[in-house]
């Protein structure tokens, strides 16, 4: 370290004697008025803003960096990729018209049943290639652990435990789950079956890189079910905990096979465009008291507040 600091300290006095030799005799010559040898420094490239100076946009700043020779680096916005689930269903499976009620002995329940016996090929295809990555996998017993899975999501969805509802939905259905339901209070039970579920659908498609599998089974279920809604404030807003409704459903269930450790979980559902619309929303709405002068008291004037009146609004 010594030596470095002789070293560099011999080199600068080399340099100031050979400056002043040079000097001098121009010193001799003018000595009303010395002369002052310009020595350049190292170049700046980008000199930051002063301090208290008015604030540049970013485009003016961008402008004096590229001036100064400085490359602005292109910013790219970056989506991330979620590999675990599907970004949607793959060739929704479309529900014949009148299902649940045509009886399979009359002319269009045989015609719906001929018909889905024709498009079963590519579900049977399907499920092979399901049965390779899951050898657990049964047609018979499959709906009832897929049933199992959609009344464990609800009642989770019910109580707002994310971290079970997480592992019972994916990341797809989750938002649609939960949009909405921030300030509400959910009432959902399951009363029973009215027909066995069953499997109506099944593909088997690859995403990003061939081989890389996922599992979509669309599973039937008519059941019996209760649902109400409440607001923030306790009102009534859809539905009833002690009517019992008769609910078709087509559930899609979706699994990443070339995962290991993948489980059947619950991607979406199907509506088909022949189903009745949905109940509209009942909101209240709160009646004005009367407006009171400064010397006037609400207690005084014995004022009944009148009951809030509900009204219906359609979405």
């Amino acid at each position: 370290m010594a030596t470095s600091i002789c070293r560099t300290l011999k080199s600068l006095h080399l340099t100031t004697c050979h400056n002043i030799k040079y000097v001098a005799p121009l010193l001799d010559a003018r000595l009303s008025r010395p002369v002052v040898v310009p020595i350049r420094t190292k170049k700046r490239h980008f000199i930051p803003p002063a301090v208290n100076v008015k604030q540049k946009t970013q485009a003016e700043q961008e402008a004096q960096a590229r001036a100064s020779g400085v490359v602005v680096r292109q910013e790219y916005m970056e989506r991330a990729i979620n590999i675990s689930c599907t970004a949607g269903i793959f060739d929704p499976y479309v529900p014949p018209e009148g299902d649940a009620r045509l009886s399979a002995l009359s002319k269009e329940g045989l015609k719906q049943r001929a018909e889905q016996l024709r498009q079963s090929a590519a579900s049977q295809l399907a499920i092979r290639k399901i049965k390779d990555h899951d050898p657990e996998f049964s047609t018979k017993e499959f709906p009832v652990r897929a049933q199992e899975i959609f009344i464990e999501a609800h009642a989770a969805l019910t109580q707002f435990n994310k971290e079970k509802l997480h592992s019972l939905v994916t990341e797809r259905c989750y938002p649609e789950m939960v949009r909405g339901n921030r300030y509400k209070t959910l009432r959902w039970r399951f009363i029973e079956s009215l027909e066995p579920p069953r499997v109506v659908h099944a593909r088997c498609p690859d995403m990003i890189s061939k081989g890389n599998l996922y599992g979509q089974v669309t599973l039937r279920m008519h059941s019996r079910q209760t649902l109400a809604i409440y607001d923030r404030f306790g009102r009534l807003m859809l539905g009833d905990e002690e009517e019992p409704r008769d609910v078709l459903e087509y559930l899609v269930l979706e699994r990443h096979l070339v995962n290991p450790y993948g489980l059947w979980r619950l991607h979406g559902k199907i509506v088909p465009a022949w189903a009745p619309p949905k109940d509209p929303i009942i909101k209240t709405v709160m009646i004005p008291g009367p407006k009171l002068k400064p010397e006037e008291d609400f207690v005084d004037l014995n004022y009944q507040i009148p009951k809030p009146k509900a009204v219906q609004w359609y979405k």
